[in-house]
Formats: C-alpha cells, sequence, structure tokens
C-alpha cells in the first residue's frame, strides 16, 4: 500500500490524533480495573459521587473527591485513599474484611494504601503481605481487632504503619524490629499489652514512635540508638518503673500517665532539640532539674502530678519561647522564676499544689514538702554539688520505704489497678466510637507522598533511605574534608565528594551561616530537603548539624546528595566533540527529563518550589546519562525567604496568591524555554543579547522550509531530525519564551508537546529505516 507523502498537509493532524487516541485510551491492566470495580461495590460508593466513571473510563484520571482519591503510575495503580464519613460508606451485613483484602490484593504496585473511618471490623487479613510494594499503610480509625499478622512483615519497602484507633490486642510483635524501612510507627489507642519488644530499638530509620493510650507494661527498651528518633509518645499505659534512655535529637516526648518513678532529668539536658516534654502524671521522685526551663529549643513543659522536688529561685533563665509550663502538683518549694511570672498574660503556665512561697495561692505548707522529701532523703534546702547522689541515695530508699507500706496497702493497690483497668478499657472502646479523623485531614496527611511512587525508580540507581549524619562520618567519608576531595567552593560554602561506609559517593554541601539559629528554625526547609528524591532531580541523602558547644545554636549545615559523574547537559550538546555530542532523540528525551524534573518542583512536594532559575549548566547527566537537576530554589540553598509556607525567589514580590503562583510557575518555564532553545540550536547562549537573537531565528524559520529550518539547528543532528518533530519544539521554544506569563504554557503542557514531538521522531526514523531498507517499494 502506498504511504503518504511526508510533507503531506495532513500529516501532522493525522499523527496528533493517533497520539491522542493512544493516550487517553490506555487502560489499566483488567485485573486492577475489576478489582477497583469490586471494591466499589463492596463498600456501596455513592452514585452521585462517581457520575464520572463508566465501564470504558480511565480510571486513572478520575477526578479525587472527599472519599476516594486514585494515583497511577505508568498505568498502575500506586495509591488508593478511601475516607468515610458520617454518611459513607454503609457496609452491608454479608461485608468481609478478607474479601476487601483479597481484592487490594490485586493491586501488586500499590504503595500507598489508606483505608480510614470505613467502619472496618474484624481481624486484619493475611494476605496484606502480598501486597510487597507498599511503602504507607494507613487503616486507622477502624474497629480491626485480634493480634498482628506476621505477613505484615513481608513488607520490606514499608516507611509508614499507622494503626491508630483500633481494637488490635496482644503484644506488640517482634517482627516488627525486621521493618527496616519504617520511618513511621503509630499505635496509639489500641489494647496493646505487655512489653514493648526489644527490636524497636534496631529500626535506626525511625523517626516517629506513637504506642499512646494501650495497656502496655514494663521497662522500656533502650532508645539512644534511634538516633533520627524526633517524636516519642507513650503515653496513658503503665510503662514503669525505670525511665528509658532517649537519642539526643527528640523533638517531642510525651511520657504522661504511666508508672514511672526514678527521674534523674538532668539526662534529659543533652536534647538541645527538645520542644515538648510531658512527664506528668506518673511516680517520679528526685530533684527537679530548674535547667529544663532554659534548654534551647524547649516550649511546652509539663512535669504536674509527681513528687518532683526541689528548690526555685526567681533569678532561673527561661527560654522565652517557653509557651506552657505545668508544674502543679509537686514538692517545690521556694519562689518561682521571674521569667514566667514577667509573660504570665502570654503564656499559659500552673504551679498549684506545691510547696512555694505563701504569696502564691493553694500551696502546702513548708513542712509537708519537706517531710515528703525527706522520706526519700532529699533536703530541699540542702541542695548543692551533692544533690545528684542524694537522688541516688533516695532512688535506693524508696524501695524499702515502699516494701513496708506493701503488706498494709495491696489490697487497696490491686483493687485501684483494676479499676484503672476497667476504666482505660473503657474510655478506648469509647474514643473508638466517637473519634473519627477528618477525610480532609487524612488526604491532606498523605498529599505529601505523592513524590513516594517515584521513589521506587531511585533504588534501582542504589540512592539509600534520606537520614541524619554525624559529622563524624562525613569526616571519614572525605578524610577529614581533604583538599583533594573538594569539587567546588563559594563564599560561604563548599562542596565535597566523599565516599560512605556503604560505598556509595556522595557530594556533600558545606553551608556556613551567617546568623546563629536553632535547629527547628531550619526543620521545615530540611523536610523539603528530605523530599527531593524524583528520578530527574539530585536527590537528598541526608543532612548533619554543626552546633555551637556552648549554646546548641547551629553554626554549619552539611547537606548530602547523589554525586553525579559525567557533568552537565551542556557538554553533550553545545560543549561537546562531535563524537559526543547527543543525538536529537536523545535531546528530546533530556529535555522531557527536565520538564518532569520542574513539574515534580512544582506538584510533586508540599509547598511546591517555583522561580528555580534554572540554567543549562544546572543541569547533569548520570552514569547512564539521564538528566538531573541540581538546583532548586530551597531558601537554605540560595538564601531566599520563605512566605506563607511557599519558596518564592528574592527577585520577585512578596503576593501570595494564585495570580502570583502562576507567575512562579511560568518563570520555571521561561527558564526551561532557554534550555530548550540551546539544545535545539546546539551552540551556548551567553548572554540576554544571545537568546534574544536565537529566539528571532527561532521565529523566522517557523515561515521557512524544511532546509531552512535545518540549516539554523547543531549541524551533527541535521540530517537525522524530523521536520515535524523539530517544527513542534520549535513552536514550544517560542511560546516557553514568551514575554507574556499567561502566553506561556503549563509545564503538563510542555511535556505533551515533548512526548509528541519524540513519537513523530520515533515515527519518522522507523519509516526511513524501513524505506532505506526495501528501496523497491517507493
Amino acid at each position: 500500500m502506498a504511504k503518504p507523502a511526508k510533507n503531506s498537509a495532513n500529516f501532522p493532524h493525522s499523527i496528533f490524533m493517533v497520539f491522542f487516541l493512544f493516550h487517553f485510551s490506555e487502560q489499566l491492566q483488567e485485573s486492577q480495573y475489576n478489582a477497583i470495580l469490586a471494591i466499589k461495590e463492596q463498600l456501596n460508593f455513592p452514585e452521585e459521587l462517581l457520575s464520572t466513571w463508566s465501564d470504558n473510563n480511565d480510571l486513572c484520571n478520575t477526578v479525587p473527591n472527599p472519599i476516594l482519591t486514585l494515583a497511577c503510575y505508568e498505568d498502575n495503580i500506586t495509591q488508593l485513599h478511601l475516607s468515610g464519613t458520617d454518611w459513607f460508606p454503609h457496609l452491608p451485613d454479608n461485608f468481609s474484611p478478607l474479601s476487601l483484602f483479597s481484592n487490594l490484593a490485586s493491586l501488586p504496585t500499590l504503595k500507598v494504601l489508606s483505608l480510614v473511618s470505613l467502619g472496618i471490623s474484624g481481624a486484619l487479613p493475611a494476605s496484606i503481605g502480598s501486597l510487597s510494594s507498599l511503602e504507607i499503610l494507613n487503616i486507622s480509625s477502624n474497629y480491626f481487632n485480634g493480634t498482628l499478622p506476621s505477613e505484615i512483615s513481608y513488607l520490606k519497602n514499608l516507611q509508614t504503619l499507622n494503626l491508630d484507633h483500633n481494637r488490635f490486642s496482644g503484644e506488640v510483635p517482634e517482627w516488627v524490629g525486621s521493618l527496616r524501612a519504617l520511618s513511621v510507627l503509630s499505635l496509639k489507642n489500641n489494647s496493646f499489652s505487655g512489653l514493648l519488644p526489644y527490636s524497636l530499638s534496631s529500626l535506626i530509620n525511625l523517626r516517629t514512635l506513637v504506642v499512646a493510650s494501650n495497656n502496655l507494661s514494663g521497662n522500656v527498651p533502650a532508645f539512644e540508638r534511634l538516633t533520627n528518633l524526633q517524636i516519642l509518645d507513650m503515653g496513658e499505659n503503665n510503662l514503669g518503673p525505670q525511665l528509658p534512655s532517649f537519642p539526643n535529637k527528640l523533638v517531642s516526648l510525651v511520657l504522661r500517665s504511666n508508672r514511672f518513678q526514678f527521674a534523674f532529668l538532668n539526662n534529659l539536658s543533652l536534647c538541645y532539640q527538645l520542644q515538648k516534654l510531658d512527664i506528668s502524671q506518673n511516680e517520679l521522685v528526685g530533684p527537679f532539674f530548674p535547667a529544663l526551663f532554659s534548654m534551647p529549643s524547649i516550649t511546652y513543659l509539663d512535669i504536674a502530678g509527681n513528687k518532683l522536688s526541689g528548690k526555685l529561685s526567681p533569678n532561673i533563665s527561661c527560654n522565652p519561647e517557653l509557651s506552657y509550663v505545668n508544674l502543679s502538683s509537686n514538692r517545690l518549694t521556694g519562689e518561682l522564676p521571674s521569667c514566667l511570672e514577667s509573660n504570665f498574660g502570654t503564656k499559659i503556665f500552673e504551679y498549684g499544689d506545691n510547696c512555694l512561697s505563701q504569696k502564691y495561692k493553694q500551696q502546702s505548707a513548708y513542712s509537708f514538702c519537706k517531710n515528703e522529701a525527706l522520706a526519700v532523703s532529699i533536703s530541699p534546702e540542702k541542695q548543692g554539688g551533692r544533690q545528684y547522689d542524694k537522688a541516688v541515695i533516695a532512688s535506693s530508699m524508696v524501695g524499702g520505704i515502699l516494701g513496708g507500706f506493701l503488706l498494709v496497702g495491696v489490697a487497696f493497690v490491686v483493687g485501684k489497678r483494676e479499676f484503672a483497668k476497667k476504666k482505660s478499657s473503657k474510655r478506648t472502646h469509647t474514643k473508638l466510637i466517637v473519634e473519627k479523623v477528618s477525610p480532609a485531614y487524612t488526604f491532606q496527611l498523605l498529599k505529601d507522598a505523592r513524590y513516594i511512587s517515584e521513589t521506587m525508580k531511585l533504588g534501582a540507581h542504589g540512592i539509600p533511605p534520606y537520614r541524619t549524619f554525624v559529622l563524624d562520618q562525613l569526616k571519614e567519608a572525605t578524610n577529614n574534608f581533604a583538599k583533594t576531595t573538594l569539587i567546588g567552593e563559594g563564599p560561604n560554602r563548599q562542596v565535597y565528594k566523599g565516599r560512605l561506609p556503604d560505598g556509595t559517593v556522595v557530594a556533600i554541601r558545606s553551608l556556613k551561616l551567617k546568623k546563629r539559629h536553632s535547629i527547628q528554625s531550619y526543620t521545615h526547609q530540611l523536610e523539603l530537603v528530605s523530599k527531593l528524591r524524583h528520578g530527574h532531580l539530585v536527590s537528598a541523602i541526608g543532612h548533619c548539624f554543626e552546633c555551637h558547644p556552648e549554646d546548641s545554636s547551629v553554626s554549619r549545615i552539611y547537606l548530602l546528595f547523589e554525586f553525579v559523574p559525567n557533568g552537565t547537559l551542556r557538554s553533550f550538546i553545545s560543549d561537546g566533540h562531535p563524537g559526543h555530542k547527543f543525538s536529537f532523540i536523545q535531546r528530546i528525551q533530556a529535555a522531557i527529563g527536565v520538564a518532569k524534573g520542574i513539574q515534580f518542583l512544582h506538584t510533586g512536594i508540599v509547598p511546591g518550589m517555583y522561580s528555580n532559575n534554572l540554567k543549562m549548566k544546572d543541569v547533569l547527566l548520570d552514569q547512564d546519562l539521564h538528566v538531573k537537576i541540581k538546583k532548586y530554589n530551597l531558601p537554605l540553598l540560595v538564601n531566599d525567604k520563605i512566605l506563607d509556607g511557599v519558596a518564592v525567589s528574592s527577585r520577585g514580590s512578596k503576593e501570595t496568591n494564585g495570580l502570583r503562583l502562576k507567575q512562579c510557575e511560568k518563570d520555571d518555564v521561561y527558564d526551561f524555554g532557554v534550555i530548550l532553545q540551546e539544545i535545539i540550536v546546539g551552540r551556548f547562549l551567553a548572554s540576554i543579547n544571545d537568546i534574544g537573537v536565537s529566539k528571532d531565528i527561532l521565529s523566522v524559520s517557523l515561515t521557512a522550509d524544511a532546509m531552512g529550518r535545518r540549516s539554523i539547528i547543531d549541524p551533527s543532528i541535521y540530517k537525522e531530525c524530523s521536520d515535524d518533530s523539530l517544527k513542534t519544539l520549535i513552536e514550544l521554544c517560542l511560546r516557553c519564551l514568551s514575554d507574556k506569563h499567561a502566553d506561556r504554557p503549563s509545564i503538563e503542557d510542555v511535556i505533551w508537546n515533548l512526548q509528541f514531538a519524540a513519537q513523530v521522531q520515533d515515527s519518522w526514523h522507523r519509516d526511513t529505516n524501513s524505506n532505506q531498507a526495501s528501496p523497491a517499494n517507493n
């Protein structure tokens, strides 16, 4: 059959229609499609919210709604979010979690599974273990009961496990420690009992551990090895009597309503990032440590309901950010620190039921606290250099004193404990019924997980999980920051090449800070850095703080990124030798990679990063010649400001409305246009004038014939490019370089046009090879 002429006027339109039909007719695999339809039937989805569904519809393009969100990657479902409301779902009488999870097992590429507030009851099926790709599992606010199935241990990629507000029982299993990638473990408000497993202390990537409101008992494993742990909440259990050891990077520590007895609170002074400390409603005895008031990051301090003793004085210093203090129901004497009283109107401060000066209300007589302190051999009038030795003596005497009263009070204690258990059980079940997590909250909580589907691709390139490093590790990786490892330098920064013990080669950016701030000042920005993990970004691996020893303020930050070995994209476009230059199709693929990296910066993390001021030199090539963007508009890296949670370049205005964000997005589109311009012409564009002249030439070429267009591009590729594909790139480039923001395309439109150009080029290349192989057919 004769083929249409390549210069036919209908050719581009025909190709467009073929691509359009192909792009929008893509469907899920039949098994995944049927699984979603079956789940829809099982949960009685309301038809009015799913009116866009049809038997032939691509579910990956379904508009998210408050109860259902789907996300796909390469026509496979990677995320499924289902959230209940007051009216959804109405589970049928014959509903079975076994059947539901059997259908979920047909989604083997699922990375995020969220089933929140759906009213599901019964045991968690063992088939959960078949979802081997899972990275986030959230089944909170349901009625799951029984013990945890051991099959969860098969989920080796699991990073977040949230089982809050269910009825799980039994002990927290030892196999939890085998989930090495786990960074969030939350078991709040269940009926777990017994000891916490020792294996928890081996989860070195753990950042959040919440086991509050259960029936756990006994001593707690030592957590000092969990160097990344920031949030630890073990409140409302029966844990104790010994306080565990803690890592020094904790931000929030909650131990309220347990049975901890022996307090050596001076150990907490090493936790220089600690913002919240709640050890209230325990049985703690011993001296209170006034230095807790002045810890560098503390904002919330609650020691109420213990028997802590000691003498306070007005000259004790406080952290100015300290906004909540509760000292009530202890054995404290003396006078309140003036730093607390002076800001009484702006702070919440409770101090009743102590033995403070009689000028304060609701205080007991001094003799009461003195006698209580003497009962454990601590004299509040003789605190000094030996107070900690006396605390040790006090601890040793407590057992004897309590033993003396044990026989007399055993019946009372047993009765009290049984009453507390019944009360705790009743409270837990009540919460399960009335406490529903908002679907909007759940959706927002998991919004940050959009980047996770990309993490799978990074695994093939050997990029390790993001973590915190200590300075000694970086010194070892760089031979103590030897000059031979220095690969870049600026006024306040250096870049070193290092090698980690596992063989990973990294680029270490050392940032010297002009002003000294607490670590909390950088928490939000480092959270964004940790999410910069995408196939077309130079991904972050971790960070390290160097702090001033006297006040723990940060003097230098080290940021670790993957090392990208093959130089810049420019070296393969305009600076390279002819034999090393990219082909035309390689250039299109490189442009697609840059555009996808920009798209991720805009939409893959919250908040998005805009106005990144990208240049050709900011695009690197890895060992497989895949492009990776190394520059982001992050204040920590570019000395800009954060405005209302959105990274905005210092060259822009301070408006944060929708129009401003649109303009920021289009700033990056313009920068991409300049990069695409250099990709097309194959020449280094050194100035604004060069860009303007080249833009005019490209504009004129659109009115020329195919030979005229080929004459303006890199001579090394003009014979191998399709005129239709080249024309598409030129038109796209000129739109990106438009002087008006509104006339520039969206980054999604950019990607679509680039992919169209790649398909046209591929079709032309196949036709050309076919014609050369069969000249008789022409």
